[in-house]
């Protein structure tokens, strides 16, 4: 009996093929694929996305909203589709984002668009390593022409460059338009590297990804450099809308987050936040983006206090949010319907989603921070109380 996995060098996505691979899981383990094996759209449609298909993971969606968001390239009322398997993640976002439309929405800012690919260059020794680190800075423009050379979209703005040892570690920073643009990245600069160990006869090697660029990773370089987009949420809660929905002050509210902050602080935690990873994860699920990314967009910090009218301001800014609205996953038929319940389908619109996932994270955020608080009087916790009603514990 053979134990390797069918494929087929003509056409990999074949209905035949795919058969033959549901065939061999169940002659090879005791699955019986009723359920995996059933969908809805082309296998020549997933080309590109996975090796080896059998089937489709099905994840429950569901829809959170409006979501009020006041943002530059986002603006007006969205319905957010969320895929998870957590109970009450839902309800508690919807909560938030009721708090939020009393208030009059979530302002959101775009400040920054980077994605690295992170070659180093290693020399005889720091003599030469820093002269290279000389030569960078005095030859960007014409590495940029030949980086650009390999892409209609990515756009080359800087190469950061740092010096440890007889290394330079450097990170080639692009836009890259509406696409994540790993891949574009790495291409545009593997080809710059080959013409700078052109340039440079005294590059001993190089390398290209040292690992600077943190891919999949939180980094306190992504924190200050950025990756992807750089976004800022914020938003001032009325005092009265805050007790009536969230049935907590502004000042016990800032109290709880004072807490939470220290306690990041003491665990090195990558954020001082409640959840955002949740928001986060649901929506790259639901929308098909790469969703080991969520290891660097889950990265953030936040900001809050009390207004001198009493009023509760609370900002969040992700420095290194990672998605798209074309390419990769984006194409795939269910993923692209969920693109387009937000109108976030295609090229033009990876600000607009960028600024919607950073106002979905608001509503998380203030749902949670309310609920974690324990009522004096009745001696109950909502985070709790909603997990038995609604969650796996019921």
């Amino acid at each position: 009996m053979s134990n390797k996995i069918p494929r087929s060098d003509e056409d990999d996505y074949s209905a035949e093929i795919v058969c033959k691979r549901q065939a061999f899981i169940e002659e090879h383990s005791p699955a019986r694929l009723d359920h995996t094996r059933q969908f809805s759209f082309d296998p020549a449609d997933m080309s590109g996305n996975i090796e080896n298909l059998f089937g489709v993971a099905q994840v429950p969606i569901g829809l959170a909203g409006p979501l009020l968001v006041n943002g530059e390239h986002a603006s007006g009322e969205f319905f957010v589709p969320m895929a998870t398997v957590e109970g009450t993640m839902l309800a508690s976002y919807n909560r938030g984002m009721k708090v939020i439309r009393e208030s009059g929405g979530v302002t959101t800012t775009v400040s920054g668009e980077a994605m690295q690919r992170a070659p180093v260059f290693v020399f005889p020794s720091a003599r030469e390593a820093r002269d290279f680190d000389r030569w960078l800075a005095d030859n960007f423009e014409r590495i940029k022409a030949v980086a650009e050379s390999t892409t209609s979209v990515g756009k080359l703005n800087e190469i950061e460059h740092y010096h440890a040892h007889n290394m330079i570690f450097t990170r080639f920073d692009y836009s890259t338009g509406d696409a994540a643009g790993q891949n574009m990245t790495s291409k545009a600069t593997f080809v710059a590297c080959e013409w700078i160990r052109k340039e440079v006869d005294y590059i001993s090697h190089y390398l290209l990804s040292g690992n600077f660029d943190t891919e999949k990773k939180t980094s306190s370089v992504n924190m200050l450099k950025g990756r992807g987009r750089r976004v800022t949420a914020e938003i001032t809660i009325p005092r009265q809308v805050m007790i009536d929905n969230l049935r907590i002050t502004p000042p016990q509210m800032h109290y709880g987050q004072g807490i939470s902050t220290m306690s990041a602080f003491l665990t090195s935690s990558s954020n001082n936040a409640a959840h955002p990873a949740n928001g986060l994860a649901a929506l790259y699920l639901a929308t098909g983006q790469d969703i080991a990314n969520i290891a660097e967009s889950n990265q953030c910090s936040t900001y809050n206090k009390v207004t001198r009218d009493g009023d509760y301001y609370f900002s969040i800014t992700f420095p290194a949010l990672i998605l798209a609205t074309y390419g990769g996953g984006t194409g795939l038929p269910t993923q692209r319907e969920c693109l387009q319940i937000m109108d976030c389908f295609g090229p033009g619109k990876a600000l607009k989603l960028a600024e919607i996932a950073a106002a979905l994270t608001v509503a998380g955020e203030l749902s949670l921070g309310a609920a974690s608080r324990i009522d004096h009087q009745t001696r109950k916790n909502e985070w709790v109380d909603a997990h038995e009603k609604l969650g796996r514990n019921r």
